[in-house]
Parts: C-alpha cells; structure tokens; sequence
C-alpha cells in the first residue's frame, strides 16, 4: 500500500522514480479505509531533502500512510521556498484539536545552546505536551530524542569532546524488542551531532528502556512502555550522501570538522560513499508503524488515552 501525500509534493516525483507507491489525495479518497494519520514536525533547515528521506521510508510498507507536515511558527526557513512552506505545511493551532496514529519529530541543528535558548522552545514544549494525549506513538529523531528526553523525563543532554559524524556499528541492549524485530546482530547507523546524552541517566528513569546502543556512538535507541514515545539519537533517514553534503558544507565554512567515520571509501572525501545503513533503516520504521502504530492504535483516534508520566515524575 502507498504513502499518501498532495500530488505536488516534490517528494511525490522523487518516489515515483524509485518505484515507490505513492498515492495522491484524489485517488486515495476513493478507497474505503481509514489510512493511518502521521504527522511529521519539519524541524530541519532543509525541508524538502527531510521530506523525502521520511516518506521513503514510511511509504515502504503495507499500510496506507496519510502524512501531515507541521512547522514552527514565526521562522522563516531560509533554504526552503515560501511558497512550498505556503503549500505543505501547517502551524500547530491549525491541527491541535485532531488526532494522529503516530508522528515523528526530526532532529534540528541547534545542538550547542540549551534548550530554553532554542527560539521555538516554548512552542515545542506545547506540541510535546500535546502529543501525550493526541498522537499514539511519537517517533523523535537525534536532537528532538534529546529535547523530549529532557521535557518528559527531566534527562540533560551533554556536550560531546568533538561532533561524532560517521557510520557506526549498533547492538541490540533488549534484543526482544520488536521495534528490531528482524534486524541483524549487528546494524549499522549515521550519526551526526553534537550532543550525547549519558546511559546511567536514562537507567536511572524507570518508564525507560534502552533498546540499542554502540560502542562509539553510545545509546541509540529508547522506548517508553509500549512505545508510546521513541527515541532515536542516529539518522537512520539519511541518504547516502547526506553526511558528506553535511562535511564539505562545514568544510566550506571553515569549521573543524572531523571527517566522518566508516563513510567515505579509503576515507577518501572526493570518492562517493556507499549507503550501507538502507535496508535497516527500513525495517525500523516498518516495524515501528506495524507493531507501534498500526496494530496498536484504535480506529477511533478520539479513544487516545493520555500518556501519564511515571509517578513522582515531572517536567523540567
């Protein structure tokens, strides 16, 4: 079954050319099914790669996808054309009284100021707050796992020694988890941040389980009780390439930037490097839409119970 998404989208002509079905509105309110309702909070400055990225992976399933995009108010993207933010995205009082089977939060460059620096911070919060009680499973990616970590469980990020950018090398911690069901012993990630967060702060959070993790890159994933919230600290997302627009871009600015680990070929920057994290990320987000969202989720949205946070437990 297909991701269903406005037949405008550029996304829309980039998965059609990889032969992944997609369905425009006018088709899709033809079919006589409820499809699962995804909203995806936009929080990256280039929003239309992060589309895409996204909606390959979440229109490589079974289930008809409905997908929503939501931005901040009040910033202006600077690498994304007005008229498509005009378009294809909605602010949050235009949505807040619906419900959503799931969504996803996805990371956002401002890693290094604390959290109540972030311009949007306060907005954010309000949508975290909200999603408690009108989305069923919430999906948060790199630092959108570290600012809902800090919200909902009081869990401080921490400054790295230098960005750890590269590929690494993961482990199931839980390996019964479903939200891995399938995967290998070992599976590969990209990350590329800043900011870590500590194991024995999130040990410490009964309502919290960590589900994968790796030697350098440290936690990967981490699941409330029947993953009403997820937590994600790579980009599974990214495209093959991604990382290295991310490196000559820093380079071009005249940062120090390490080079990415186990990603260029010889770690050579000029070779193009290979995608080698594809068919994991795919099974990820196949396995938390089937088993966290599609089999979970009432069809009646409005029977969403509230998370509760765990006793004694409050927000920061």
């Amino acid at each position: 079954m297909p991701i269903k998404i406005p037949g405008n989208l550029p996304a829309a002509q980039t998965l059609e050319k990889e032969n992944i079905f997609v369905m425009t509105e006018l088709r899709a309110t033809t079919q006589n099914i409820r499809p699962l309702r995804l909203l995806i909070l936009n929080l990256m400055p280039t929003k239309i790669a992060t589309e895409t990225q996204l909606a390959r992976l979440l229109g490589n399933t079974p289930l008809q996808i409905e997908m929503e995009l939501l931005k901040v108010e009040g910033r202006v993207p600077r690498h994304t054309p007005e008229e498509h933010m005009l378009a294809f995205y909605k602010t949050f009082p235009q949505i807040r009284k619906e419900y959503f089977d799931g969504m996803v939060i996805t990371g956002a460059p401002v890693e290094l100021l604390p959290f109540e620096e972030v311009e949007y911070w306060e907005e954010l919060c309000r949508i975290m707050e909200w999603s408690k009680s009108h989305v069923h499973s919430t999906f948060h990616i790199c630092w959108a796992a570290q600012a809902a970590l800090y919200y909902h469980h009081g869990i401080q990020k921490i400054p790295l020694p230098e960005k750890l950018a590269g590929v690494f090398r993961h482990r199931l911690t839980h390996k019964r988890s479903i939200l891995f069901r399938g995967f290998d012993d070992e599976f590969l990630v990209p990350h590329s941040r800043h900011t870590g967060i500590c194991r024995e702060d999130v040990a410490a959070v009964p309502a919290l389980k960590i589900l994968a993790e790796s030697p350098e890159a440290g936690i990967y994933a981490i699941s409330t009780r029947g993953g009403r919230q997820i937590f994600i600290t790579g980009h599974s997302e990214y495209d093959a390439d991604t990382l290295a627009t991310e490196y000559l871009r820093d380079k071009k600015a005249g940062l120090d930037t390490p080079l990415p680990v186990n990603y260029f070929p010889n770690n050579d920057s000029s070779l193009p490097p290979l995608c080698t994290w594809r068919s994991s990320a795919n099974l990820l987000y196949s396995n938390w839409l089937n088993y966290f969202v599609y089999q979970a989720t009432p069809y009646d949205l409005h029977n969403l119970q509230k998370v509760e946070l765990p006793h004694g437990q409050s927000n920061p």
